[in-house]
């Protein structure tokens, strides 16, 4: 029998692509453990708890610094104990004492075609340049922000008359498919962490 791949998902905002993950969840191998939010009023909390999912809310403006934050959220971590921590639009760039205790267990997800546009209003900036492709990735998270190892990418074609709403918007339903898909490859051992130099 498969054993459980238990995960830990942070998020700070809205959750859609948390949601995503609970929904694909109750037909894959893995197994949502808890959600922690940096931000108390994040919607993606709610999303968790209807379905049964514990939560926690650890802000960095209730610590002195961002050790200090980061130490709180390490330490919730390993009581928990999970095999995977999936960023799900998670807006707060962890630092690296965090990444090394955590080595090669984190995985985010980014709205471009990485390399490409790391960093935030990656829509906007895709639109100024006129490309004709964007994306996302999914990618180990390292020191280097939004430069680990891509584990996963998706194209999304950029329209003529897209504008930053519309293009977000299907970048964000392609990032619904991609995410779950990979988690349960993770899950499943089809993606292992040996294969990337993390």
């Amino acid at each position: 029998m498969q054993e459980q791949f238990n995960i830990v998902v942070l998020i700070s905002g809205k959750g859609t692509n948390l949601q995503a993950l609970i929904d694909a969840s109750h037909k894959s191998t893995y197994k949502i453990s808890a959600v922690i939010s940096n931000n108390a009023k994040a919607i993606g909390l709610s999303r968790a708890t209807t379905s049964g999912i514990d939560t926690y809310v650890i802000e960095p403006k209730s610590f002195n610094s961002q050790l200090e934050f980061e130490n709180s959220l390490a330490a919730r971590i390993a009581e928990i104990n999970p095999n995977l921590i999936v960023l799900a639009g998670f807006m707060k760039v962890l630092g690296p004492q965090f990444i090394k205790l955590f080595h090669g267990k984190i995985i985010n997800i980014h709205p471009s075609l990485l390399p490409e546009y790391p960093g935030l209003n990656t829509h906007q900036r895709v639109l100024k340049d006129k490309k004709k492709i964007h994306g996302v990735s999914i990618h180990f998270v390292t020191e280097d922000l939004d430069g680990g190892p891509i584990i996963a990418q998706e194209q999304v074609d950029v329209l003529s008359d897209d504008t930053v709403e519309s293009l977000a918007r299907r970048v964000l339903e392609r990032e619904h498919i991609i995410y779950p898909k990979v988690l349960e490859s993770l899950a499943l051992g089809k993606i292992q962490i040996s294969d990337y130099e993390v």
